[in-house]
């Protein structure tokens, strides 16, 4: 049988309504679990199991009555931990930040918690969400659970730990570069950057996005549906419309006739490893097999581009760590104190040749995607690299070599996921990027399912040290 904590969030709802299971138990499992895996993986912040509990029983009570909550309710997840929860401190994975209780759910939280599922933990993240690393001056170090000398990527670090580790099968992160699919990708499970506004988000920001991570593409459909539904409070946040997330599953009949562009060279930042080279070319050729047209692409981000961001969001930091006081920035990680100082010198002109390349950024982007139907790639060069490190380059004047496959479509407002492909010889997970026109999200789900069909078959997930 599958352990509780191990069952998908269908699943969990059909037991539901069958009264064969319940929340309470399903709870208590996935705590217990989670008591096993923390003190190897820390992806938690906020983890209070009297007060998850609380929710299980009243999602019972619910249940019992035949009047359950919303499409959650009852199921176990976490929330990252720069998405406000109510009467809760928002650190922003830094020691610098003065804590505070939010005054209300951000909208991914708000959702959440409207359709019944119960918020076990919040998860961590590093300094201010930017590192690709569990490194944290505020949280203890992340770690990653099929290698824990290695780390679980970021920023949504903890999300990414939580899911693969079987903290409950739902999860929210949030992307501005890279965030949600470098995780996935190097913790072997499935996660949507969508649309730029399809999932609002408070406070909102260009390029920034909160989506799903969990071990499947039902699980994340069946999120979208809760997720997805407008807040004034984005000002970004896209008109209501009636999307059938439900509709993932197209079988892998979903892949024939469609042409797809192959990307296998970023154009900007770290070599390739040759085994996520041999990953994504399997997952092509598994494609073409179902019924696809694969298409060599040639690179459409540069150097420059990919400079001209991090350039950018230094100075944005930079003027950020400034206005803190002495005593608070001296708290910020070196790594990201040494990445934003780096931009005292820029001159006017320079911080708006950085950020035109955000512009260029999108149009290549775009321009490049527009031939295909959907476009495949590495989620990152690398996978999963030693946990204390910062970064892959552990270099804060090259700090984002890794983001070349995953920024672009940040700034193209285009629907992104991440879906293991494969693992290498020493058994890390390697992530296949797909991404569709901006609003296909859901055709993006379709194609990641039909993957998930064809694919070869998963490692199982890993267990706690000792189990």
């Amino acid at each position: 049988m599958t352990a509780l904590h191990d069952l998908p969030a269908h699943e969990l709802l059909a037991a539901y309504r069958q009264r064969t299971l319940s929340p309470v138990e399903v709870t208590q499992a996935v705590l217990a679990h989670i008591e096993r895996w923390e003190p190897h993986i820390h992806a938690t912040y906020l983890l209070r199991p009297e007060a998850a509990l609380a929710q299980a029983r009243a999602s019972e009570a619910r249940w019992l009555r035949g009047a359950p909550l919303g499409l959650l309710d009852g199921v176990p997840g976490t929330i990252k931990e720069n998405i406000a929860t109510e009467g809760d401190p928002t650190p922003l994975g830094t020691a610098a930040v003065e804590l505070a209780p939010a005054a209300a759910d951000a909208p991914p939280a708000a959702r959440m918690r409207a359709a019944g599922a119960i918020m076990v933990s919040k998860t961590t993240m590093p300094d201010y969400g930017m590192l690709s690393s569990g490194l944290s001056s505020f949280h203890p170090l992340s770690r990653n659970p099929w290698d824990v000398s290695k780390g679980p990527g970021g920023s949504s670090a903890g999300g990414g730990a939580a899911a693969a580790a079987g903290y409950g099968p739902l999860h929210i992160g949030t992307d501005i570069g890279g965030s949600l699919r470098l995780p996935a990708s190097w913790c072997g499970i499935f996660s949507l950057k969508p649309s730029l506004g399809r999932i609002p988000i408070d406070p909102p920001y260009t390029g920034r996005a909160a989506g799903p991570m969990t071990r499947s593409v039902q699980d994340a459909a069946l999120m979208m549906q809760v997720l997805s539904q407008p807040d004034a409070r984005d000002s970004m946040s896209l008109p209501a419309q009636d999307i059938a997330w439900s509709q993932f599953n197209q079988g892998a009949e979903r892949l024939r006739g469609l042409r797809i562009g192959l990307l296998l060279d970023a154009g900007c930042g770290l070599p390739v490893d040759p085994e996520v080279t041999a990953a994504v070319e399997q997952a092509a050729r598994l494609m073409e097999g179902a019924g696809a047209t694969i298409v060599p692409m040639q690179p459409f981000m540069t150097q420059a581009m990919l400079d001209g961001m991090d350039h950018f969001w230094r100075m944005r930091s930079y003027i950020d760590l400034q206005a803190l006081p002495a005593d608070r920035r001296a708290k910020v990680l070196p790594y990201i104190r040494a990445w934003a100082d780096s931009a005292a010198g820029m001159s006017g002109t320079e911080v708006f040749n950085a950020s035109h390349q955000f512009h260029l950024t999108r149009v290549n982007t775009v321009k490049a995607c527009s031939a295909f139907d959907y476009v495949i790639s590495p989620v990152a060069p690398n996978v999963a690299f030693q946990a204390e490190l910062p970064s892959p380059t552990d270099d804060p004047l090259r700090p984002l070599e890794h983001i070349g496959f995953t920024v672009p479509y940040n700034m193209s407002e285009q629907p992104a996921a991440s879906v293991n492909c494969g693992y290498t010889a020493a058994g890390l997970p390697i992530g296949l990027q797909i991404a569709g026109p901006r609003f296909d999200d859901l055709g993006v789900l379709q194609v990641a399912h039909a993957f998930e069909l064809i694919r070869a078959p998963q490692r199982p997930w890993p267990q706690p040290p000792g189990a």
